[in-house]
């Protein structure tokens, strides 16, 4: 059986990410922030493979504590929490803490959340990190808003294509994936993907990805793109 572990499962793309994940027959470890948030997504989902978690993905000693309460190998890691950063992020008119806070959640923890269940992914035979990027951050674009988000989701390709290097030899795969424009609350009403095609599209990539594909960027669909 399947073991996975999403971060922020809540609402959005990690809450049908989990559904979808349930109804092929996994477990699923989801994380929220808060005990609330926690048990209505328990509620929600309504099935015994949903194993609820509580931590905030910056708060290190949280998640250490998530992790040290699992003994079961985890198969795939999702690193799915995300922010659109401050409202101020512009480069001539920047909110550095908001954007200190964006690389905060977006970059650096992920790369926290993969250290510290390593390892459980160690334990698979097939051990996956897929982490959540965005189109936006692809440096064959010029365009400037949201920049504190184009920049966090950037960083976190590289951070994911290193780690991919390091983790080659312990047989673990570490991708970054582009869910596209997706209507979430991030992403608004009109965007062009409906969460659960993307869901189902992330799960099936992450179902069968091969240490031949770590450290490529792909897109939700299964398609490499560049970086």
């Amino acid at each position: 059986m399947t073991r996975v572990l999403i971060t922020a499962t809540n609402r959005g793309i990690g809450l049908e990410l989990a559904r979808d994940a349930l109804s092929r027959g996994w477990t699923v470890y989801g994380s929220a922030r808060t005990p609330e948030n926690a048990a209505k997504t328990q509620e929600l989902l309504d099935n015994n493979r949903y194993r609820p978690l509580v931590f905030d993905v910056t708060d290190h000693k949280a998640v250490e504590a998530a992790a040290a309460g699992i003994e079961a190998p985890i198969d795939i890691l999702i690193n799915n929490a995300g922010i659109i950063g401050p409202d101020r992020q512009k480069t001539l008119d920047m909110d550095f803490g908001g954007f200190a806070q964006t690389l905060e959640i977006n970059t650096l923890a992920p790369l926290a959340v993969s250290q510290i269940f390593l390892p459980h992914l160690k334990k698979s035979p097939r051990g996956r990190i897929v982490t959540m990027s965005s189109q936006m951050s692809w440096m064959g674009y010029q365009k400037s808003d949201r920049i504190a988000y184009r920049a966090s989701k950037a960083a976190v390709n590289k951070v994911m294509q290193g780690l991919a290097t390091d983790l080659k030899n312990e047989g673990i795969v570490a991708i970054p994936v582009d869910p596209g424009w997706v209507r979430t609350d991030m992403g608004g009403a009109e965007a062009d993907n409906h969460p659960q095609d993307v869901a189902r599209g992330i799960l099936a990539l992450a179902d069968r990805l091969t240490l031949e594909d770590s450290g490529k960027f792909f897109n939700w669909a299964g398609e490499e793109r560049a970086y």
